[in-house]
């Protein structure tokens, strides 16, 4: 455990260069990320002192491939963590306050962790999510105890890359590693994830699914299965897009996510109240035979659109797994025609792509418009996430790319579309040797 100065300068001279590759991929800029770390570390000791004994910690946030809003009714998914994170340098104190202050933003996150239950100020502020994975880190019999943060993200917030979960997964392994010896096998990465959706649950007050957190915090390409959503079953692929080149495009629309919470709530609270017509408590339980027999009835009981949402909700399941086995297939023609499909039922059928409260701002339908415009049948395109505001996803084929971000970037600013690699570590510490 190096202090401030000592680590500084060892990433100045390059020890860490090796790491930055792992994380970020081998077409990294070593250099910016060299700056990017000793600038936290900077704004670290600039708000807690100079000299102190410090570690890093790393999170990434996600990006959904298939299964869109299926998590919550303990569906099918697939998703994968990107090179855009949140890096943290911690020292622990001897108080039990963690005190977390991000760049950006103007107030230090301060919380007592004697005290971990929910706090009604805090709900939908992320002092809430740091007492809900202290909470979770001593309900699963670890220990918790005070450290100082500071930390950056290039995560888009409110973008559909998962801000929050990748956030919460950090603060859980930050826990993890400097109170629980890093013991993976108690706190295992999926374990990380289910303590940060407890967080955001109960503490945070969002009626948030299991896969953003297990994306952020497992790493790489990853299938969840939450059928036993206490033991969901994940299993790690790759998807190699350079070889069929094919860039991964992820755009923010500059729509936020702030005051959709009741949107997001009503597509896991219809899709259940489908199941409770049924006599379960998610449609994962509900045989899909059973279901399209009894939508006279449903459409009555609970309105038309639960009825398309939980349409949806079958047929992306088997899309997700669909695209898992295109993916092991090496199979590409199917896993993009599959993803236009998905992109095609959430906006129809699960119709997330904006919120009927505020319908004249439609950045999601105007940039999957014009992806489809430039992609003209080829790639793929959908909108990804929560939905209603933030960010689609394409593939691009390399001889289209400049032209896609181009027109991308004319429409929503210079920046907005993001070419982006997925990353093969999930929330972590970030250590010379890793």
């Amino acid at each position: 455990m190096a202090n401030t100065i000592e680590l500084k300068q060892q990433i100045q001279q390059g020890a860490y260069d090796a790491a930055f590759v792992k994380l970020y991929g081998a077409d990294v800029d070593v250099n910016a990320q060299r700056e990017r770390y000793i600038s936290v570390i900077d704004q670290f000791e600039n708000e807690f002192g100079s000299g102190r004994s410090v570690r890093l910690y790393s999170a990434p946030g996600r990006t959904e491939i298939g299964g869109n809003h299926t998590d919550h009714n303990n569906g099918v998914v697939l998703a994968g963590s990107v090179n855009l994170d949140i890096v943290a340098v911690v020292s622990p104190n001897e108080e039990n306050i963690i005190r977390v202050k991000s760049l950006g933003f103007e107030k230090i996150d301060d919380v007592d962790v004697t005290n971990l239950v929910p706090q009604e100020q805090e709900k939908e502020h992320s002092a809430a999510l740091i007492r809900g994975v202290a909470a979770g880190i001593v309900n699963a019999g670890g220990k918790v105890g005070g450290f100082d943060a500071y930390t950056t993200s290039n995560v888009l917030r409110g973008s559909g890359l998962s801000s929050s979960a990748a956030f919460e997964v950090c603060i859980g392994a930050i826990l993890r590693g400097e109170y629980n010896d890093n013991d993976m096998e108690k706190f295992s990465q999926v374990k990380i994830a289910q303590i940060g959706q407890y967080a955001e649950n109960v503490f945070f007050d969002k009626p948030c699914g299991l896969m953003d957190q297990t994306a952020c915090a497992v790493g790489g390409v990853i299938t969840i299965d939450f059928k036993d959503p206490a033991h969901p079953i994940v299993g790690q692929t790759s998807i190699d897009l350079a070889k069929h080149k094919l860039a991964m495009c992820i755009t923010d629309t500059k729509g936020s996510h702030a005051d959709l919470t009741d949107d997001y709530a009503a597509i896991r609270r219809e899709m259940e109240s489908v199941a409770e017509q049924m006599g379960k408590k998610v449609l994962r339980e509900v045989d899909e035979d059973a279901f399209y027999a009894a939508i006279p009835q449903l459409r009555k009981a609970v309105g038309d659109r639960a009825v398309v949402r939980a349409i949806h909700f079958y047929n992306d399941c088997r899309r997700a797994a669909a695209l898992c086995d295109a993916v092991r297939a090496d199979d590409m023609d199917t896993f993009l025609k599959l993803i236009v499909e998905g992109g095609h039922s959430s906006f129809e059928f699960n119709q997330n792509a904006y919120s009927i409260k505020n319908y004249k701002e439609q950045g999601v339908p105007i940039a999957l418009a014009l992806s489809q415009k430039v992609l003209n049948g080829r790639g793929a395109w959908r909108l990804q996430g929560g939905g209603f505001a933030g960010t689609i996803q394409a593939f691009v084929p390399y001889d289209l790319l400049d032209t896609y971000k181009a027109t991308i970037d004319a429409c929503f600013g210079e920046g907005s579309c993001h070419v982006l690699n997925i990353r093969n570590y999930g929330a972590v510490p970030v250590t010379v040797d890793m």
